[in-house]
């Protein structure tokens, strides 16, 4: 009796269904992005990967959240902006307004409590970190000889 190999997903229905589920994530921010805001007692818990390709943060709240974080979208959100592919909002943090865009592909959990509504997906890979930029060569003196110092100054006489 031979052995048959398991079929291959060359459709990949498992990214196929969460490219979907993110689809509904963005029509939910969608109707939050109306004038009149997200209805009744809905609000939105969405966790993200903060190094995801396409997030940007501020580089203080990013030093905060080096890996993942959860924002809150409830009440106090300004200039949220639903695109194809991601969402752009203005929150306060410690007071202070910071933008935000997020992919849609970063997103790892979309949860709203009001009634039990939870999504989860797989994390994306990461994006690289930058280089770390040389640093300059230290200017020059007009003198790259090699220094002598006398030591007779320094003896007692």
């Amino acid at each position: 009796m031979a052995e048959q190999t398991p079929p291959v997903d060359e459709m990949n229905y498992e990214g196929l269904a969460q490219d979907a589920l993110r689809g509904v994530v963005r029509a939910a921010l969608e109707r939050a992005a109306l004038p009149e805001g997200i209805p009744g007692a809905h609000h939105f818990y969405i966790t993200f990967v903060t190094r995801a390709p396409g997030v940007s943060l501020p580089p203080d709240i990013l030093a905060k959240y080096p890996e993942e974080m959860t924002v809150v979208l409830q009440h106090q959100y300004w200039d949220l902006a639903v695109e194809p592919d991601r969402f752009t909002v203005m929150l306060k943090f410690g007071g202070l307004p910071k933008v935000m865009t997020v992919p849609y592909a970063a997103v790892t959990r979309f949860y709203d409590p009001s009634v039990q509504f939870i999504l989860q997906f797989e994390a994306p890979a990461l994006a690289p970190e930058p280089e770390p930029e040389p640093a300059p060569p230290p200017p020059p003196t007009g003198d790259d000889g090699p220094k002598v110092v006398s030591l007779d100054q320094f003896r007692k006489k």
